[in-house]
């Protein structure tokens, strides 16, 4: 028997068939997941957004946009915006700590694990040298490249024509070239998303 496609497990869940939302979840949750985790290089925080982003996208449903049945690249677009507005907070909260007067030092056992997890680390390392490209080309490399969009699906995602996907890309793909030349890591575009592909499954 032909499994349902995403668009008529949403009209069920719409209608009221939790278990069809549960069948939605189930089939996305890992990908959305992943796409968390490579852009936050944290495992908790990832959760924590793919939570989000479903109850997010249901609170939104009456916007959800579908490409070929499927609900995925709009999903991913809502975990985009949930990310960017995550550093944006992180951003306020930083600046505002910085206007505090120093605390004393105290051990972080918590932090110290998260630092010994190689996975993250290694996640934390690729971020800090993608995070030099503008916002912009870091959300089009990750969808397409880490989480295999099509243009049309990121286009979907991320609310722009599908000329600006491509062009978009392909300067960030440039980009991230000439930064690995002037830091002298030859690793390529291609290796580092495989490298994060492999880190990224939990």
């Amino acid at each position: 028997m032909k499994a349902p496609s995403d668009l008529e497990l949403w009209q069920r869940a719409g209608e009221g068939d939790r278990a069809a939302f549960g069948l939605l979840f189930d089939r996305h949750s890992r990908t959305v997941y992943n796409y968390c985790f490579r852009r936050t290089a944290n495992w908790s925080v990832a959760e924590d957004l793919t939570s989000l982003v479903f109850l997010e996208g249901w609170r939104r449903r009456g916007e959800v946009q579908f490409v070929d049945g499927r609900v995925l690249p709009w999903l991913l677009g809502v975990a985009t915006n949930l990310i960017r507005n995550r550093w944006r907070t992180a951003r306020r909260q930083r600046a505002a700590l910085a206007r505090l007067a120093p605390a004393e030092p105290q051990a972080d056992f918590a932090e110290d694990l998260l630092d010994r997890l190689a996975d993250q680390e290694q996640m934390r390392r690729v971020l800090a040298h993608l995070r030099r490209l503008p916002r912009a080309m870091q959300d089009v490399l990750a969808l397409c490249v880490w989480s295999e969009l099509s243009y049309e699906e990121a286009a979907v995602a991320l609310g722009i024509p599908v000329g600006t996907v491509r062009s978009r890309l392909s300067r960030a793909r440039t980009r991230l070239a000439e930064l690995e030349r002037r830091s002298g890591h030859r690793a390529g575009v291609g290796q580092t998303a495989s490298a994060l592909t492999e880190n990224g499954e939990p």
